[in-house]
């Protein structure tokens, strides 16, 4: 009875931190979906489930020195705490689509694809093919110097935003383009920089 009560809080911590690192991997795929405001109860569970599992596996350790809970649970914390989780999605999104966001480029650039959105004259909705390109409803903007190109990886509200900006002549984006004020700004390849307003 004892050993299954170990086995249980063993699987308990194992499941409780699994649940952690596939929201710090997938949280900006799960908000594009259900929006920040539907995420709070989701990382609220999730949080307060390891939490709780947390404490019961330091009291276990205490109580019965066992070791194998609490550790997975530290080794979690120390992972969330310190592993670039948010940074390693979009480095992928950024290598994986990069190709795909010259394509629209490419279509911009030539005037096949224009701003197509009645209330902004800088918008631009993505054909269907490309909606996957640009979160927060498949749309970029144009810069009003009609050189840069953004696409947003998180598009929040009023000047909260982040992106992929594309610059043909390989300037770097000034702090106030697209009408942001950019915290970060960081080169990601030729003609590519990430941008961060918050």
């Amino acid at each position: 009875m004892k050993n299954l009560k170990h086995n249980r809080l063993f699987f308990l911590s194992l499941a409780s931190s699994i649940l952690v690192i596939l929201i710090a991997f997938f949280q900006w795929n799960l908000i594009e979906i259900i929006t920040e405001f539907l995420m709070l109860p989701i990382w609220l569970v999730v949080f307060g489930f390891f939490i709780v599992i947390t404490v019961k596996t330091i009291l276990n350790l205490f109580k019965n020195k066992d070791w194998k809970p609490f550790t997975i649970q530290l080794l979690t914390t120390i992972l969330w705490l310190f592993f670039p989780f948010t940074q390693v999605m979009l480095n992928l999104d950024f290598k994986m689509n990069k190709s795909e966001r010259e394509e629209v480029v490419e279509m911009v650039e030539q005037g096949t694809l224009k701003p197509n959105v009645s209330y902004d004259s800088l918008l631009i909705h993505l054909p269907k093919k490309y909606d996957q390109l640009s979160k927060g409803g498949g749309e970029i903007v144009i810069e009003k110097n009609g050189n840069l190109i953004l696409f947003f990886t998180y598009r929040g509200i009023l000047d909260n935003f982040s992106g992929f900006v594309y610059s043909p002549n390989d300037k770097k984006p000034s702090q106030s383009d697209f009408d942001g004020d950019f915290k970060q700004i960081e080169k990601l390849d030729e003609n590519w920089y990430f941008v961060g307003s918050y």
